[in-house]
């Protein structure tokens, strides 16, 4: 369907302070009052918001020249043993094995413990350095997330015996818990089926602070089965995000340990989903009770899980999934009150002219990224 408004359209407006933008909640809830066409005509912008758990990041921080110079090669900061070798005093930090802590208590405030050791060169003669880095040592960071949004979901179960660990906490088995990752209506991905306004460049808002799409996530497969209204049926196509560290607020990011995998975030991350016409419209109006994400057995580990079904997220809402003739218990592995949160924050940004509007320069890549390793 051609669009009826355009980039230039939207941002005038929101130069001129008449940008009629709502949370992805208040638009489903003005469609079922005024209808469809009516609510369309009302607005121009829909915000959608998730705050998920991910252990799939770095942190890369951008540290000053010490005096004799060093090259890197290891370092420790606090609970986290990083990398050198990206250039002289630049380090990447795990977010799984103790980055997550790290960046947490550097956000509230701290000064971490520092050491490093380094190969000697004729112009980088120091072997070792100790001392203490806090937010103010540091010149600059990028927190980036491999798989910073994905289209849809899935719902953990086990027919495995006794507590199973999954990437969102553990299940307990044979089938009687099951965790859902993803919030349903008003997620990024299942508000804008198959990511299709982020792009390389797409500004976001991650954990307070603007950011970027960089490209492609881990895990991309836009060609996936989806409803008639284009919804995607698993997780589908993903993105890449990238953010400046001291811009993260600590309000919206939390560290937190999962059960035999490591340290993880879980992070509030919002997005500006344009109305540009009805067909963009309807699928932001889509309810809980209209999507669907896919029940997955983590008691088997293999790299394909097998298939239970699929779940409405009205179900998985109520608290109870039913799997044939057995009921679990369900539980959101997500915070919805930190994505609705993010999402007020963004919808003031945009109102107010403080978050840019943009189209993407060039859409994401449809070749999928989940590629089998032999």
């Amino acid at each position: 369907m051609a669009p009826l408004r355009t980039e230039q359209q939207l941002q005038d407006l929101q130069r001129q302070g008449n940008l009629q933008v709502c949370s992805a909640a208040a638009f489903r809830q003005r469609v079922a009052e005024l209808g469809l066409e009516q609510a369309f005509g009302q607005t121009h912008v829909v915000v959608a918001s998730e705050a998920t758990f991910t252990a799939q990041a770095s942190l890369v921080l951008h540290l000053g020249p010490s005096d004799p110079p060093m090259r890197i090669e290891r370092c420790r900061l606090g609970p986290v043993e990083a990398s050198g070798g990206h250039g002289s005093t630049d380090v990447v930090l795990p977010i799984q094995r103790g980055g997550a802590q790290a960046l947490e208590r550097l956000l509230q405030g701290e000064q971490l413990p520092f050491s490093a050791s380094g190969l000697p060169g004729l112009q980088q003669p120091r072997q070792e350095l100790e001392t203490r880095l806090g937010l103010e040592q540091i010149g600059a960071g990028r927190l980036l997330l491999h798989r910073g949004i994905s289209e849809n979901g899935v719902v953990a179960v086990s027919s495995r015996e006794g507590l199973t660990a999954t990437p969102w906490g553990p299940v307990l088995g044979p089938q009687a818990s099951a965790l859902f990752s993803c919030g349903g209506a008003g997620s990024i991905g299942l508000t804008m089926p198959g990511l299709a306004l982020l792009g390389p460049g797409s500004p976001v808002l991650v954990a307070g602070g603007i950011g970027w799409v960089s490209g492609a996530g881990a895990g991309h497969n836009p060609q996936v089965r989806r409803q008639g209204s284009g919804h995607a049926l698993n997780p589908g196509a993903s993105c890449a995000l990238e953010v400046d560290l001291h811009s993260l607020n600590p309000r919206w990011i939390r560290a937190c340990d999962h059960q035999e995998l490591g340290s993880a975030l879980l992070m509030a991350v919002a997005a500006p989903v344009p109305l540009l016409n009805l067909l963009s419209a309807e699928q932001a109006a889509a309810d809980h009770d209209q999507l669907e994400a896919p029940v997955l057995d983590y008691g088997i580990p293999r790299r394909v899980k097998p298939s239970l079904g699929r779940a409405r997220y009205s179900e998985l809402l109520s608290g109870t999934l039913r799997l044939g003739s057995q009921r679990l218990r369900c539980a959101p592995a997500h915070s919805p009150r930190l994505a609705a949160e993010l999402a007020a924050e963004l919808v003031e940004q945009l109102q107010s002219g403080r978050f840019p509007l943009r189209l993407p320069l060039q859409p994401l890549p449809q070749r999928p990224a989940l590629l089998p390793l032999e």
